[in-house]
């Protein structure tokens, strides 16, 4: 093919002035033709089925999800197109998460890149983002771990955004955050509901209660908060982790109020049939896109990935490289519970896509910010002496996973 088109170029140079224009025209397109047959078989052998790098006006089959499970692959070091921004460069990051300017040095943990087996992801362009919400408000609700895919969002997207056409403020409370992006009309916002239903850990701020309550057929008092948004993103995993809760009829404030202890698993679900009560009846089918993201893992306990017994990730520098890796940081008992939800509102005609990180999130063991955070009380004598007894080993060192998590969530945007 490459020959025949050097030849129609050659051709083109011997013939009349429209000739040779129409002939090398024609020689151009075909040449043109084959570098992209050719790219495109040899992207397809490289990394199975072949995405090409969309602009932001063409982004309308990123993902054939019969041919391509996003959340299997394997991470790829790769210190060229990652970290995709710098934590020192963006404006709203969270001291939770700063691990560089809390004192790590050992930065590779921003450099893997998450590559499906099967396909490519979209490399995830701000501006495109930011047109996609245009006028339109993205809200993630959860927990501090939605908390920090917000925060993630917001940093990928902020940089391309003048100082003065960007804001921050906090509202209801302290539970609603809003970034706005003001040339845009677009907002990025971030709701406090760590149980997704009404409970006694609902302060923003004054949550950590030893004797968790929740109402499960409360969502309203939240609910009102994300009504009105085109995209939103749940989460509800951490904050659930204890045998038994205990569950309320009735409100804080009765005196007659029901109370009983019901084993976790069970709640659970019973906390998710009302959200997914709400969604169906409240939800603009037309105009909303509906995220969940599944568990969140922890890496408390070296001796699962084969560490000393007694330490966590305290330390790690290193993936995981065991395939299909599975601590007993996560529950597939509750996992399946919210696949059965899910399934169930798609019965009903709504469609939430689930975001599987739990498993991708399993390999990064050193991800987690560790002793590298602002600590928000006085450290012990105790802590000092054995700094692994207060290592985060549960949220995630910015930029770093969540990025990986908004990276699948631009394309599930794009896709539907």
């Amino acid at each position: 093919m490459a020959n025949k088109a050097s030849q129609e170029i050659v051709l083109g140079n011997t013939s009349t002035t429209n000739g040779g224009i129409r002939s090398t025209f024609q020689s151009l397109v075909l040449v043109l033709t084959t570098i992209v047959v050719v790219t495109g078989v040899y992207l397809t052998q490289e990394g199975g089925e072949w995405f090409e790098e969309s602009s932001s006006n063409s982004m309308s089959s990123i993902i054939e999800e019969s041919k391509c499970n996003m959340f299997n692959g394997k991470w790829v070091f790769d210190n060229i197109t990652h970290p995709l921004y710098k934590e020192k460069q963006c404006t709203y990051m969270s001291d939770q998460l700063a691990c560089e300017k809390f004192g790590r040095k050992d930065l590779s943990y921003q450099n893997w890149r998450w590559q499906p087996h099967q396909c490519h992801i979209p490399r995830f362009n701000a501006i495109a983002m930011l047109e996609k919400l245009r006028n339109k408000r993205l809200v993630f609700v959860g927990d501090s771990l939605n908390r920090g895919q917000w925060i993630s969002m917001v940093c990928l997207v902020e940089s391309s955004v003048l100082p003065s056409l960007k804001s921050m403020r906090t509202i209801a409370n302290g539970s609603l955050s809003i970034f706005k992006a003001i040339e845009y009309n677009a907002s990025i916002e971030f709701y406090w509901a760590p149980l997704l239903v009404e409970s006694n850990s609902d302060d923003p701020i004054n949550h950590r209660v030893a004797n968790r309550i929740v109402r499960v057929k409360s969502i309203e008092k939240h609910a009102r908060h994300w009504t009105d948004a085109d995209i939103l993103v749940f989460n509800t995993f951490l904050w659930w982790r204890r045998r038994a809760m205990n569950v309320l009829w009735g409100s804080f404030e009765d005196p007659d109020a029901v109370y009983k202890r019901v084993e976790m698993v069970r709640v659970y679900e019973m906390a998710l049939r009302t959200w997914s009560d709400w969604l169906e009846v409240h939800v603009n089918r037309s105009k909303t896109q509906l995220f969940f993201v599944s568990m969140s893992p922890t890496h408390q306990r070296a001796h699962e990935w084969g560490g000393v017994k007694g330490e966590n990730c305290y330390k790690e520098t290193d993936l995981i490289t065991q395939e299909d890796y599975w601590g007993n940081g996560t529950f597939p008992s509750m996992m399946r519970v919210v696949e059965n939800v899910l399934q169930d509102l798609k019965s009903r005609g709504l469609n939430v896509q689930m975001l599987n990180i739990t498993q991708l999130s399993e390999y990064r063991k050193e991800g987690h910010p560790s002793i590298y955070r602002k600590q928000w009380e006085p450290l012990t004598e105790e802590q000092i002496s054995n700094p692994k007894t207060y290592a985060d080993c549960i949220h995630w060192c910015l930029p770093g996973v969540s990025d990986t998590w908004n990276e699948l969530l631009y394309a599930y945007i794009f896709h539907q």
